[in-house]
């Protein structure tokens, strides 16, 4: 027998099935006519691929956006990486290395004969530069606080132009993991700006291409703002086993309409997406994979769920809005208000799971049960009674002692199907229990901007984890990271639970005992579910789909799924074409 929930979320995945081709016949339209990249599909030289947003910067240094990122991958290169795949550390510009007999100190033996793709060769002294420039307060980088250990940066070295000493303040669980997408940066062309004080305005979006240099597979050729980056294959680039990328060359189209990008996959316009398939479009593509037009894969569940938040920054509390969102009985009532699992048919159509932490169970080796406030409207009513707020004009809208109606402004992406389906569903639970919530959906860079300022209530967004090991994503979880997101930049701890945040993230983060790290992270998580600055009610399933004639692309549970791998990435020059 069918339960009623199941009846339910199979009744509204047929509906959006149908409401999705209308949109895709309308976003068809608006494709051909905002001048797609269909021309450049079919060639078996020239990989294209879709991303929501333009890239805020060029600068990895400065800017933490996915399409950045993803450019980052295209770009440059690090002394090492993690296999998204296999989780396991692997040799980039470093060949191999070795910890010393402090425990605190690794020897990297670099590559040679590489060079960047304006011809100058890398050595040691870039790897040195790099991390100055990270390290320096006038780049203000974004990458400066997930280089820290116990609060203090790597101590940074050349032996000689093939060798780099790397010495950690204090011994450090993850070990060389850190570097990981950790770009290494050309001294020749970055070191004025860097002695000037001006290279966080270095390689911004409207420096000429000619201006980058990296050392990864492609090398920027243009930028239309806004629309495509184009880039070539880099002559000078050569993978760990000695070969060039496969392809000549990579289109990134700025598609910020998923239904349009849904089109340009089925079309053969696109070969890649940024990111894995809404569940309502996944029959769509599975049609299309029995057409021989794409392959779709099952990547497992997310390890980066949609998170609400609060901001509880000091100066929102004096805000009346504020002094609500800063009480924890409030986002405990909050909590209260959503159904997890109606949460997961409703956003996800079922093709999710209920979060019982912040952490994704599919980060096995993290991960410890500790579930946000089960779903209960009465214990949510009666938190909210207890902090004074009724509703006093039976409106259905609840109000406090002063009469001002409990009502909350909630930021999120516009364009994210996801993002604007879950802030939806939030508001109408929310709307349940008498709290009025005015969802503002707005380009993610409008979002970012409004977040980075402080200037906002609540968010609904997703933030991108860098690695499985938390200790690698400090920027998020202590009080003074700038992607601490509920209030960021801290120079003391604001409350008592995230000074027991900070020194358990430390404990954890400077000892090799894996139980014992295991075992501080897991009262992390239960201290998050208890405060509840950020809650997570689900994590989706990532089913993954690319053209057909893309061949051995690696996707895996992180975002970008496959462009984090591209240089191993080949085309077929055929596929079957869409009838």
């Amino acid at each position: 027998m069918v339960s009623q929930r199941a009846f339910r979320a199979r009744t509204v995945a047929s509906v959006l099935i149908l409401v999705t081709a209308a949109l895709t016949a309308v976003a068809a339209v608006r494709y051909v006519r905002s001048g797609g990249p269909s021309r450049l599909s079919g060639s078996p030289e020239t990989l294209v691929a879709s991303l929501r947003a333009a890239p805020r910067s060029f600068n990895r240094y400065v800017a933490r956006d996915l399409s950045t990122t993803v450019l980052t991958y295209l770009l440059h290169a690090s002394l090492v990486r993690i296999n998204h795949v296999t989780s396991e550390l692997e040799p980039e510009l470093a060949e191999r290395w070795e910890l010393l007999s402090d425990r605190r100190t690794y020897r990297l033996r670099l590559r040679t004969g590489l060079r960047f793709s304006d011809g100058a060769p890398f050595t040691a002294d870039d790897v040195v530069f790099s991390f100055q420039a990270i390290y320096d307060r006038a780049t203000d980088s974004v990458l400066a606080d997930t280089l820290q250990v116990a609060g203090q940066p790597l101590a940074v070295t050349a032996e000689d132009p093939a060798t780099v000493t790397i010495r950690f303040p204090a011994e450090f669980g993850p070990g060389l993991r850190m570097l990981d997408g950790v770009p290494i940066y050309p001294r020749h062309r970055l070191e004025a700006a860097l002695k000037a004080g001006t290279l966080r305005s270095a390689w911004t979006l409207s420096a000429p291409p000619s201006d980058l240099a990296g050392l990864g597979p492609f090398m920027l050729r243009s930028y239309e703002p806004g629309q495509r980056l184009t880039l070539d294959r880099n002559p000078y680039f050569r993978g760990r086993d000695g070969e060039p990328a496969k392809i000549a060359r990579v289109v990134l189209d700025v598609v910020a309409d998923q239904d349009a990008e849904l089109l340009a996959l089925q079309s053969g316009a696109i070969d890649v997406t940024q990111s894995e398939l809404r569940p309502f479009d996944v029959p769509t593509l599975t049609r299309a994979a029995g057409s021989g037009r794409v392959v779709v894969s099952d990547a497992g569940i997310g390890l980066d769920g949609d998170l609400l938040w609060f901001n509880l920054t000091p100066a929102k509390a004096h805000d009346p809005r504020g002094r609500w969102l800063q009480h924890r009985d409030f986002r405990r009532a909050l909590a209260h208000a959503v159904d997890q699992t109606a949460f997961v048919d409703t956003v996800y159509l079922g093709e999710g799971v209920p979060a019982d932490s912040i952490i994704s169970p599919g980060n096995r080796a993290w991960h410890a049960v500790a579930p946000p406030p089960e779903y209960n409207i009465v214990s949510a009513n009666r938190l909210l009674a207890s902090l004074g707020l009724l509703d006093r004009r039976r409106d259905g809208t609840l109000e406090d002692d002063r009469g001002n109606a409990v009502t909350f402004t909630l930021l999120t992406q516009k364009g994210n199907t996801s993002l604007e389906r879950g802030a939806a569903a939030i508001r109408d639970s929310l709307a349940r229990v008498g709290v009025h919530v005015d969802v503002v959906a707005l380009e993610v860079g409008a979002v970012i901007e409004h977040i980075m300022r402080g200037d906002y209530d609540a968010a609904y967004f997703r933030l991108l984890a860098t690695d499985t090991d938390p200790a690698l994503n400090l920027d998020f979880w202590l009080s003074s990271g700038s992607a601490h997101m509920w209030n960021p930049g801290q120079n003391a701890p604001g409350t008592p639970w995230e000074t027991e945040v900070d020194a358990l993230m430390n404990q954890m983060s400077t000892t090799l005992d894996h139980d014992r790290r295991r075992q501080r992270f897991a009262d992390v998580q239960r201290i998050m579910a208890r405060e509840l600055p950020v809650v997570c009610f689900a994590f989706p399933r990532l089913p993954i789909a690319v053209s057909a004639r893309v061949v051995d692309a690696t996707p895996a549970p992180f975002r970008p799924p496959v462009l984090w791998n591209p240089a191993v990435i080949s085309l077929k020059s055929e596929v079957r074409s869409l009838k």
